[in-house]
């Protein structure tokens, strides 16, 4: 919101010598956050000339221009910038005449942009200066013409005085950020009465009229008739109409007007017009004026019909929901209420009659309308926020009085309202509350005071233990104990509640689970991988591909309202979003890639229907039943952990080879995950959609499968765009971390030798190295301590269909040494099972 100073000064004594920084500070203090000053950026010399004459020349381009004769001064003395009382300036616009009163840019001034004047030579003369524009001026858009006093009633203006101060440019606006819940401070009346609190002064309110003075009309019908209320509210409870005749739509807005507008953030767009906007900006009340020539009876509230038509001020035709909240007259629609008005009944250069608009409606209907027809407006902004329903008949008087004043107008007896008695409803406010929840010792003096400061009103009860407050209009936020000890915070300032640490209840501290997935992202992060999340979200594509074994559907978690259209999913894997960073990476240079990521995924079972209709009251702890209720609704989401590879794992260097990732460095990386999370991973040979087959692991611990790794499929890495070889992995972390708290055992050590023997078995070239391995694992016992693979032989001398695998096998005992007939014993039977389960035979 950009409140320009001199209006803020107004209503409140705000220091003569504060600068804009020094004002933004003080409401910093009750909770604004400050974002710029904003001011016209022009500095002078600028003066009121007067064209004296002109000759048009008209230039070979097509153009006329004119060579003009302006007087700067009064007549015998010096201009601002030290020259003639006359200036000799070069002007292209040809909307002004002789005798017109202008402003005129001397050199040494300064337009925004910025723009500097100086004398130049231009067609032919020397230009002593600039003859301005509105918007050059920076005051507004208009740039077909120059900028005539007389069109702003100014023309009395002595030649040669200070443009800037006539016309309001030294005036600078400060811009705060207002929060949804205080609608108020959409004003210059909100803002000054924040101002005052903050600085201990008073406020004097815009708003605080006589009711006799103001006055009521008599005479036009005004009705709601809303047949469809959301969530049970009317959407109208305040309707005031005023009627002013005779208004002349030409008449000039005054310069004052017109700058301080700008200055808000709007433009000058006709003086009826602007009144309605600059009455909105000082009282927060958003205004409609209707030409009331072209109205059929009175005014009707109601809502739209669905699939009726209304063609609003900016031309668009817009197809109606039920919801909408219109103005109609007997024959036609007239506007949506509280967003924008119909086409049809503008104000115009034809209006002589207005009707004049204040209402007060519904928030939620307000915000759904604009939302529902993209049509965010300056009313709807504050309608949805939240008016006070007490200044609708001030405001509809304020801008009739401004129609008379400015446009020449005479307010009439007709007119209408609608609405009952406003009732505020108390809020109990038990004694010591305050305190106890800020932590901040406050005085029931301070507290009073601070409440009354705000505008509310605060009552003992009959118990001495309690107050009843009655929070102002104009403060719909307010509605329990809750957010009146904010406000009592907020006054008092934020910097008041000390800084303590909580002391933790000793034994806390991280889960076993935080704990382990902890270890397993330092230790991929001290492998040399880079954590990088993604967002959890994705295409069907990339799902049925990834998500599971097969591509194919799979049932997955559609987003009601997502972020991208293309990609409106859940994720059930990690890897599309690795596969993602790893593009976006080398595009932009970084080709030699080790990625992970830990993160959830959403694994929805086939025919479970997720989500509820269940919201359970803020503020209340829900009961066990509608928490199960809650936990039910949420699809399994299980924490991945997955890790990418491609590139270079060592550069080229003098005396090196580049090395390029493999799969070995995959299977390490998970063995690594494996010793962080405290289990053993096997892999056995396996089967994936998007990866290369004969080059993918299926990875288990304790024969529960906990994952996969390989190598990523050409055709998928190059939809990826990602040239080269692809290594990746991804486990189940969740069930990683569950199982080794399962598994982990301390294990005892044997000071005993050990017995080590090599058996080399011949077995079908389908049979699987780590199946043979759990073979020989089983049958030798407890004394076999460790199994490993040393040799795979596919050549010459073996039956075809056929290979030799070697294991070197250690075998101990915790209390004695083995001998060799006992290990040949326990490896034996090792072959035994082999031979038994998968065909396999020693190789002699």
């Amino acid at each position: 919101m950009r409140i320009p100073l001199s209006w803020l000064r107004e209503y409140v004594a705000v220091p003569a010598d504060a600068t804009p920084e020094d004002v933004l500070a003080t409401l910093v203090k009750v909770g604004f956050e400050e974002e710029d000053v904003h001011g016209f950026d022009v500095s002078g010399p600028i003066v009121v000339g007067q064209v004296l004459s002109f000759e048009e020349e008209p230039q070979s381009n097509g153009k006329t221009i004119r060579w003009c004769q302006v007087q700067v001064a009064p007549e015998g003395e010096k201009a601002a910038d030290g020259g003639d009382a006359v200036h000799g300036i070069v002007c292209g616009a040809g909307n002004f005449f002789p005798g017109d009163k202008v402003v005129v840019t001397l050199p040494g001034a300064v337009l925004p942009g910025p723009f500097p004047i100086a004398a130049r030579k231009t067609y032919g003369h020397v230009s002593d200066g600039m003859i301005a524009s509105a918007r050059e001026l920076g005051l507004g858009d208009e740039h077909n013409g120059i900028l005539r006093l007389v069109e702003l009633g100014l023309d009395d203006a002595p030649v040669g005085s200070d443009a800037i101060a006539l016309l309001g440019l030294d005036d600078q606006a400060i811009d705060i950020n207002v929060t949804p819940d205080r609608g108020y401070a959409l004003s210059v009346r909100g803002v000054a009465r924040e101002y005052a609190l903050a600085a201990g002064i008073d406020f004097t309110d815009p708003a605080d009229r006589p009711a006799e003075e103001i006055g009521e009309g008599t005479g036009f019908s005004v009705v709601v008739d809303d047949q469809n209320p959301i969530r049970g509210n009317v959407g109208a409870t305040e309707f005031v109409t005023r009627v002013v005749r005779g208004v002349d739509p030409s008449a000039p807005t005054p310069a004052w007007m017109i700058a301080r507008l700008s200055l808000a953030g709007m433009r000058s767009l006709g003086v009826l017009i602007d009144i309605t906007n600059y009455v909105m900006l000082e009282l927060g009340q958003p205004l409609h004026g209707y030409d009331l020539d072209k109205l059929t009876g009175g005014i009707t509230v109601r809502r739209a019909v669905a699939g009726e038509k209304l063609t609003t001020l900016d031309g668009v035709e817009r197809t109606l929901s039920d919801e909408d909240l219109l103005i109609t007259d007997d024959a036609q629609v007239l506007g949506l209420a509280g967003v924008m008005g119909g086409l049809t009944t503008e104000m115009s250069e034809t209006t002589r009659n207005v009707l004049i608009e204040a209402a007060n409606f519904d928030t939620v209907s307000i915000a759904r309308s604009a939302r529902r027809h993209k049509l965010p407006s300056e009313a709807s902004r504050r309608f949805e926020r939240g008016v006070d329903p007490l200044v609708s008949f001030v405001a509809a008087r304020r801008a009739a009085d401004l129609m008379v004043e400015l446009a020449g107008g005479t307010l009439d007896e007709l007119g209408g309202q609608l609405g009952g008695e406003v009732v505020s409803v108390g809020i109990d406010l038990p004694d010591g509350f305050v305190s106890g929840l800020i932590g901040v010792e406050y005085s029931d003096e301070e507290i009073v005071g601070a409440l009354t400061a705000i505008g509310a009103q605060v009552a003992r009860t009959d118990s001495d233990a309690m107050s009843v407050v009655i929070p102002p209009t104009w403060r719909p936020d307010l509605t329990d104990k809750w957010t009146l000890a904010e406000e009592v915070a907020r006054v008092y300032g934020l910097d008041r509640i000390p800084s303590v640490l909580p002391t933790p209840p000793s034994g806390r501290g991280f889960t076993a689970a935080q704990t382990g997935r902890r270890r397993v992202s330092n230790t991929l992060a001290a492998a040399g991988f880079v954590e990088t999340p993604s967002f959890p979200f994705i295409g069907r594509a990339a799902n049925e591909l990834h998500g599971s074994a097969a591509a194919g559907p799979v049932p997955m978690i559609r987003l009601a309202n997502a972020i991208d259209g293309a990609a409106p999913f859940l994720r059930r894997s990690l890897i599309p979003g690795l596969l993602a960073v790893a593009h976006r990476n080398q595009s932009r240079g970084l080709v030699d890639l080790a990625l992970f990521e830990v993160g959830s995924v959403f694994l929805p079972v086939e025919g479970v229907q997720y989500g509820t209709d269940t919201v359970p009251p803020l503020g209340v702890r829900p009961s066990d039943e509608v928490l199960s209720e809650l936990n039910a609704s949420i699809p399994p989401q299980p924490r991945h952990v997955a890790i990418l590879l491609t590139g270079n794992r060592v550069a080229k260097a003098p005396g090196q080879s580049a090395e390029t990732y493999d799969l070995v460095d995959a299977l390490d990386a998970v063995r690594a995950i494996g010793v962080a999370a405290g289990v053993s991973i096997d892999v056995a040979q396996g089967e994936r959609a998007a990866l290369h087959p004969g080059r993918t692991g299926v990875l288990s611990v304790s024969g529960v499968e906990v994952g996969y790794v390989g190598e990523v499929l050409p055709q998928v890495s190059a939809e990826a765009d990602i040239p080269g070889r692809v290594y990746v992995a991804e486990l189940d972390l969740d069930l990683l971390l569950s199982t080794a708290a399962e598994r982990t055992v301390a294990a005892s050590l044997s000071t005993f030798p050990a017995a080590t023997q090599d058996v080399s078995l011949l077995v079908g070239s389908e049979v699987t190295a780590g199946a043979l391995a759990a073979a020989l694992t089983e049958g030798a016992g407890d004394l076999l301590e460790s199994v490993r693979l040393v040799d795979d032989y596919r050549g010459e001398g073996l039956p075809d269909g056929s290979k030799s695998l070697t294991f070197a096998l250690r075998f101990r005992a915790v209390d004695r040494t083995l001998t060799a007939a006992e290990a040949t014993e326990a490896k034996l039977a090792g072959v035994a099972v082999a031979t038994e389960r998968l065909g396999a035979q020693i190789r002699d």
